[in-house]
């Protein structure tokens, strides 16, 4: 693999990342390239594009490190956690913005924190596969360059094949990373931290305040698309806070089915916390505490608590004017206004009593009496909507449904990545007329084929 790398992470202060190289594996195989992405970076393979993938080989000019950083997991504070299984190889520049070149998978580092370090195969189809499908939906996210199967063993609950993900983002830096220098007190890190983040992500910002802004800014957009798609994220911990923006580690992930606000899918999701209903207002819990880490930058701390909180009360405003964009879209109103909030929430209340699906419902509008059992509710509903349109409806006909994640994933340990590439192609093109190739992946499942509950299970 060949690229301009441009590695200005490893510049900042020593005590925010530390200097690993990848732990080599015994026998590894690609198993997919995605060459477009690669274009786009100004990155080109050669024969030795495996070895890297893998963690075996460094790029020229890379500089391997694996960055530091803290969380709130499920509102409980972890003062210490950090790339346990991931290495930061570098970054490229492209059309003067930088992107990140993670391997996931790679080993252990200093923050690993007893973990071994690797990833087993399934979760790296999974990421690799819904990460693009995302990009695809036009869900601002992490990107997936390749996959690679280490040739050897991870041992989870039983023995699994290992692999590795090859990450692209606009960058790795969370809401946690600034929490780590907050709670240290280290306001060296923390300033260059600030100016760091403002030049690479937000050159028009004139300090913390506007940061905070922009940061709230994008989070509201990207919740308000997650919603519009019936995703859920399970793990919305602060260290999977993308500072950019960008949906970020696709662990026990879901997009429903049968729709429900508080649909949980994630087996480590106990008590709801990152249901479906929940995003939002989690979102904005975690701006809070984005917005606490910055006001030790601020000169005048009472002014700035009093400044911060508005800010991000203001978060929910700035989501509805989003959420009423995505749905605007999906109902096919070229303006939505407050007015039609009515029109998407009553359609919502509608499918939760009748466990109507929540994708093809949408992508169906005219044609969806058959999802609901009281269907006289719905032909109400229609007309309503029919009255109001005035423009044509967008909406994926494609998502990645967890049974057919969890298939791909089963054939694929056993040696068979037909699967992968089909779903793959199906979801990397999810507004496209189905076809007999693609119709199947657009099907519900049956009561036999739900799958109930997702697992990290890096």
């Amino acid at each position: 693999m060949k690229a301009h790398f441009d590695n200005s992470y490893s510049h900042l202060p020593a005590n925010m990342f530390a200097e690993v190289t990848p732990t080599p594996v015994g026998n590894p195989h690609l198993i997919i390239r995605n060459d477009a992405l690669a274009k786009d970076l100004g990155i080109t393979f050669d024969d030795g594009d495996t070895a890297v993938f893998s963690g075996n080989t460094i790029p020229d000019g890379a500089a391997p490190l694996a960055q530091l950083y803290a969380g709130h997991q499920f509102g409980n504070w972890n003062p210490q956690l950090g790339d346990g299984r991931a290495v930061l190889l570098g970054e490229v520049v492209q059309n003067n913005q930088r992107f990140d070149i993670q391997l996931k998978g790679s080993g252990r580092t200093p923050f690993s924190r007893g973990g071994d370090g690797r990833a087993w195969l399934g979760p790296v189809l999974r990421e690799y596969l819904v990460s693009e499908a995302m990009h695809a939906l036009g869900v601002p996210t992490t990107r997936a360059l390749a996959a690679v199967s280490t040739g050897e063993p991870v041992v989870r609950e039983t023995v699994l094949p290992g692999a590795i993900l090859t990450r692209v983002a606009s960058s790795h830096i969370r809401v946690g990373t600034f929490q780590i220098y907050a709670a240290r007190g280290d306001m060296d890190a923390l300033k260059a931290l600030t100016d760091y983040t403002i030049a690479r992500h937000y050159p028009d910002a004139t300090g913390p305040s506007d940061l905070l802004n922009a940061v709230i800014a994008r989070q509201a957009r990207l919740i308000a698309e997650w919603m519009g798609l019936g995703f859920i994220h399970g793990v919305m911990n602060t260290d999977n806070a993308s500072i950019a923006g960008e949906t970020i580690d696709y662990g026990p992930c879901a997009f429903m089915d049968s729709y429900h606000p508080e649909r949980v899918f994630s087996a480590i999701d106990q008590f709801g916390r990152y249901a479906y209903q929940n995003q939002p207002q989690i979102a904005t819990w975690n701006m809070a505490q984005f917005a606490t880490s910055l006001i030790p930058l601020m000169d005048d701390r009472d002014a700035a608590i009093e400044e911060f909180t508005i800010a991000v009360n203001g978060f929910n405003d700035i989501f509805q004017v989003e959420r009423r964009r995505v749905f605007g879209r999906k109902l096919g109103l070229s303006v939505m206004i407050e007015a039609d909030d009515a029109l998407a929430s009553d359609l919502l209340d509608l499918m939760a009593a009748d466990g109507a699906d929540f994708t093809n419902v949408f992508a169906n509008l005219d044609d969806a009496r058959d999802q609901f059992l009281d269907r006289a509710a719905f032909d109400a509903w229609h007309d309503r909507w029919t009255k109001r349109r005035d423009a044509e409806p967008v909406n994926a006909l494609i998502i990645s449904r967890n049974h057919n994640v969890e298939a791909m994933i089963t054939a694929a340990v056993s040696g068979d990545f037909a699967p992968f590439h089909a779903l793959l192609a199906a979801v990397t093109d999810p507004f496209a007329p189905l076809t007999d190739a693609t119709k199947g992946f657009a099907n519900a499942p049956t009561e036999e084929e739900q799958v109930t509950r997702t697992f990290c299970g890096t």
